[in-house]
């Protein structure tokens, strides 16, 4: 008699509930056990009543740094593989994502498929093409802003002094949406 192989354990961790109800079903229909948390203190609970196999974390999630839960889960859970899925790509973000302990990083809409090959991704790939487009101004801003802030463990007003701009100034920016390429 065969067994069914085991179904990978699959936390997804974003306050957006319709997000999360959609990304579950994708993943479900792949055939994985799929839990949801809104906050990181429900995510940490969660994984530490059911270590997750494969985690998918949202950067901002409540008004929290969706960062920090990718050190936490990482240091408490070394074999879940994290990737780190966003609206609000940047690569500040993607590099520390990267040495925090996630696999991969995407930028939302992604497809279940590329969730999936997130999930598998093993190595870089050489043959990765730069893009053709440059950065557009202002998206070099807003990447050089979020650099800076992370490099004052996320304190706005640290940040303000460093860039010689207002507080209430770079919270303003730093506040939209970033800047398409």
């Amino acid at each position: 008699m065969m067994t069914e192989p085991r179904r990978c354990n699959v936390l997804v961790v974003d306050d957006d509930e319709a997000f999360c109800g959609d990304i579950a079903r994708a993943l479900a229909d792949r055939r994985f056990l799929v839990s949801c948390t809104a906050t990181i203190s429900a995510a940490l609970a969660q994984a530490d009543r059911s270590p997750p196999d494969l985690v998918l974390v949202e950067l901002k999630i409540a008004g929290e740094s969706g960062l920090k839960l990718v050190a936490t889960l990482h240091q408490r859970h070394p074999d879940a593989r994290i990737v780190v899925l966003t609206g609000y790509g940047s690569i500040a973000t993607a590099i520390e994502a990267i040495k925090l302990g996630a696999v991969y990083y995407l930028c939302k809409p992604a497809t279940g498929d590329e969730i999936v090959a997130a999930f598998h991704h093993e190595a870089g790939n050489p043959a990765t093409l730069p893009s053709v487009r440059p950065m557009s101004l202002k998206r070099m801003e807003w990447e050089q802003l979020t650099r800076v802030l992370r490099a004052h463990n996320d304190n706005i007003s640290g940040a303000a002094r460093a860039l010689s701009m207002h507080r209430r100034t770079l919270q303003r920016k730093l506040a939209k949406h970033p800047v398409r390429r």
